[in-house]
């Protein structure tokens, strides 16, 4: 008995160990090219400031035990968080769109072309399913609502980010893949082809087409789907359409890339920028709500709208403070950023200034 329970315990670890959803790390010619990479110093991706994954005075194991075991007031929404169903399929491919879908994943239309964003349809943010589920009502799209897409952009592995089943469930659908250095090795072990895979540095160009264009930026987070951290790099974009400019921000805290970028390809019509998942131990992989406010300011942008919040529980903060905190604080500049918070599923009109949005959070318990 001891041995058939051994050979099975043997057998689930090894079946989560080796399970595809982890994807492969880099290798062969691509970690050759990794290695050429301004970004890579000691066998590791590095920001341009020095980050800690925490901040200073704090250990791994007190945030681990915090999350895990401290009684912390949570504030986890029991509503349903609202939502609206487009067919996706039907919005014309002459409409300048975009779609949210909640935390990082959204879609766009722009220039007749067709984006997706860091898709997580799952219902689950983690390596393990069923342990980090979304909130009720964030999962009314799956990879049956969307056309093909032209284009599917990655800005880092996370799990939050990068969702193996959601990806294979949109595979047949994904023209080309454009992911930072390293992550492609990904989605070669998943038998995208070749081909389809475009990888890059920071600070890289891609011509589209003729009037699309899309640049690598920095920002400052960390990678990586296992035990072994940064072997792959993280990213921010710059999308170029005609003289309409978005910035597609990722995840990551504060620094000085945001004012550089503003400089270099500002000023931009709409930053979409991460708002959520925060905590002052991890204040610089995560921007605090004070942090996106000058983020904002920083890249010179018209209009700002904020992701990384309302699907996922990933940090200890209410679920709805990183949206009722970034109106408070963008409300004390001397020049406030118009906000864009669409509810999951709204139709974003990207060239109509005049879109009114409602604070469609309020009163959810």
């Amino acid at each position: 008995m001891s041995t058939t329970i051994v050979i099975l315990v043997s057998a689930v670890l090894l079946y989560f160990l080796f399970h595809p959803r982890y994807g492969k790390r880099p290798s062969g010619k691509r970690l050759a090219l990794i290695e050429k990479s301004q970004q890579y110093k000691n066998g590791k991706f590095e920001n341009i400031s020095f980050t800690p994954e925490f901040t200073e005075g704090y250990t791994y194991f007190e945030v681990f035990y915090e999350f895990l075991f401290k009684k912390v007031e949570r504030k986890i929404p029991v509503d349903r968080i609202p939502s609206i169903k487009n067919n996706l399929a039907e919005i014309p491919i002459s409409d300048d769109i975009m779609v949210w879908f909640g935390h990082s994943s959204y879609y766009i239309q722009i220039e007749g072309k067709r984006f997706l964003i860091d898709p997580v349809f799952s219902g689950n943010a983690s390596p393990i399913y069923g342990s980090t589920r979304s909130f009720k009502g964030t999962d009314i799209y799956d990879a049956s609502d969307f056309p093909e897409i032209d284009y599917l952009l990655i800005t880092h592995d996370h799990y939050d980010h990068l969702d193996y089943k959601t990806i294979m469930d949109l595979k047949p659908k994904i023209r080309k893949v454009i992911c930072p250095l390293g992550v492609g090795s990904h989605f070669e072990f998943w038998k995208f082809p070749l081909e389809n895979i475009i990888e890059k540095d920071w600070h890289e160009k891609i011509e589209l087409d003729q009037n699309l264009t899309l640049y690598t930026t920095p920002t400052r987070h960390f990678s990586g789907r296992s035990i072994k951290r940064c072997n792959t790099l993280w990213t921010s974009f710059v999308l170029e359409a005609g003289n309409f400019k978005m910035f597609l921000g990722g995840d990551g805290g504060y620094d000085v890339h945001y004012s550089e970028i503003g400089k270099k390809y500002g000023p931009f019509d709409i930053a979409v920028i991460e708002n959520g998942q925060y905590n002052e131990k991890w204040k610089y992989i995560h921007k605090m709500p004070e942090d996106v406010v000058k983020a904002i300011q920083d890249l010179n942008t018209k209009r700002a709208i904020p992701v990384h919040s309302s699907k996922f529980a990933l940090s200890l903060h209410p679920w709805d403070e990183p949206l009722i905190k970034i109106n408070e604080l963008n409300n004390l500049v001397e020049k406030p950023i118009p906000l864009m918070t669409p509810i999951i599923g709204e139709i974003v009109e990207l060239k109509n200034e005049d879109q009114k949005f409602t604070q469609w959070w309020v009163g959810i318990q």
